[in-house]
Parts: structure tokens; sequence; C-alpha cells
């Protein structure tokens, strides 16, 4: 069966390059969009956590996404961060999401004031009534302090068809396998860990929505086909050997590790907005160390 919306296999949380004032670098905006089209993203995701969301400005989160269409010349697909724990807010972004033409968004289970099961039905329910555009749950207990059950999901799948996936970043297996036997043959799950990518493709997974991408895209791109063509062994070993770097990319706070490594490749610079830091000289040399012998094997 098709699925409802095709972002592909491999979805990059991009970052937002900042410079030393840690303002918008917007020619590096433009450089990463066309550097990580070209090395195996299918789709980016602008302005999440990973973009450092919480931080910019409505006005800026608008100016980065003209900046990434532009510069990916539909080569991807866009999806824009609509997510927020104050459900009118959310909806507001979807809005302007859809007037801005993007391809789909990105909307988290609301995060501190820990809604019930029922609250998030409620909120995914007006954000989809709100917008024609397809959504994405994202699900990140770590961060929101409560955690969406496969059966909430499964609800809003078969009540709205362009609700069309998750963002699962939690690793229970058991409810991976519940959403796919609950949930409609179309609906789309994809890892929100890279770590956690392999595992749940065995579970039927569509892709992920990776960090990791940033440095080793084609990579990633390669380990998803592979098993999807049947060469699991050749995909267990990329796993393998990608595993140390999915775990240092996560030594420091998302996206701190990954501006790094970037850096390190020369494709922007380092710098985050507070609160915050940039990592250590002795962090970046333990980082680099594995990063490099990754790329080495």
């Amino acid at each position: 069966m098709a699925i409802r919306f095709d972002a592909g296999e491999v979805i990059t949380a991009m970052v937002t390059p900042f410079d030393k004032n840690r303002e918008i670098d917007y020619n590096k905006v433009e450089d990463l969009t066309k550097y990580l089209v070209n090395n195996g993203s299918d789709t980016l995701l602008v302005a999440g956590t990973t973009g450092e969301g919480p931080t910019l400005t409505h006005e800026e989160e608008i100016e980065v996404l003209s900046t990434v269409k532009r510069a990916n010349a539909n080569k991807a697909k866009v999806i824009m961060n609509a997510g927020s724990n104050c459900t009118m807010t959310a909806i507001r972004t979807a809005k302007l999401a859809q007037k801005e033409d993007v391809d789909a968004i990105l909307s988290v289970v609301p995060y501190y004031n820990k809604p019930s099961q029922k609250g998030m039905i409620e909120h995914f329910s007006a954000i989809a009534k709100s917008t024609d555009l397809p959504v994405i749950i994202y699900n990140i207990p770590s961060r929101t302090s409560v955690n969406m059950l496969p059966e909430t999901v499964a609800k809003l799948a078969k009540e709205f068809d362009n609700i069309v996936g998750i963002k699962q970043s939690f690793a229970d297996m058991d409810a991976i396998t519940e959403m796919k036997l609950i949930c409609p043959d179309d609906f789309s799950v994809y890892s929100g860990d890279d770590s956690l990518t392999l595992p749940m493709l065995s579970l039927g997974a569509r892709g992920v929505v990776s960090v990791a991408s940033h440095i080793f895209g084609s990579e990633l791109k390669s380990m998803i086909r592979n098993y999807k063509t049947g060469e699991f062994l050749a995909a267990l070993n990329m796993h393998k050997k990608l595993y140390p770097a999915f775990k240092k990319l996560f030594m420091a706070p998302n996206p701190v590790p990954v501006k790094a490594a970037l850096a390190h490749k020369g494709i922007i610079e380092e710098y985050v907005r507070r609160p915050l830091v940039e990592l250590s000289d002795d962090e970046k040399t333990t980082l680099f160390n594995v990063l490099d012998s990754v790329k080495e094997d």
C-alpha cells in the first residue's frame, strides 16, 4: 500500500548556522542545504530542536525556511517545525507553514504542561483540522515528560488523513510493534534516534529523522537501502560502524556536538545560542577522534 506522505528515508533535522555573534549566517544556511541534499538527505526539517527552534524568532524561522527552500531548489522535501505546548500557537504556526508552501509540518507532543492522552488527542485534532498539510507527530518523552501511547497514535491516524506519521524518539520496540499492528498501513513510523534506526526498520519503520546525517548522510542512506533490499548483514555492519558516532554526537546537548563536527569539516561555524554552550577543546578532541576513526574504517 502507498504511504500517505513520502518524506523518503532520511529526514535531516537541520541545524541553524550562526556566526560568532550568534546571529544566523544565511550564506551558511544555503551552503549547508546544498551539502545535505547532495549527501543522502531526502527531506530537510527546519527550525526543530536540532535547529535551535526554541531560540529563533518567528521572523528568523521564516527567513531560514525561505533560504532553505531557495537553496534546495525543489531537490528535497522541506518540513517545518510547528510544535508548541500551546495548541493555538501550534495552529498559528501550522497555518503559517501552509502559507509558506512547505511539504509538511512536524509537531511535538506538548511539553511541560504534561497533557493526558485525551489532551493529546484534542491538541493534534485541532492542528490537523487547521491545515491541509501533512502532519508528523513527534513523540519524545525525555523532553516532554509524557509519552503518547500507541492507541492514541492509532486513533489520530485513523481519524485524520493528514496525520501521516510519527517521529518516535523512545527506545520502546513494543510500542513500535503495537503501532504497526493498530495504525493504518499507510501511516509512517520514523526513528527519532539514529542508533535506533536499524532496530526500528526491522519492525516496519520507514526511516529516520536524523542528526548524524549531517556527517554520515550517505552512509545512513546506504544502511537503510541495504536493509530494505535484503542485504541485512551489510546493513548491520554499517550500523555497527556508525554506532560510536551516533553516541558521541549526543555527548552534550543537541545540536552542540553536531555543530562542532560540521565546523570540523569546514561547513559551518560551531556557535550555538544560549543557554547552550560550545564543546570544550578536550570534548572536541574526543568527538573528532571518534568521527575520524569511523570515517577511516
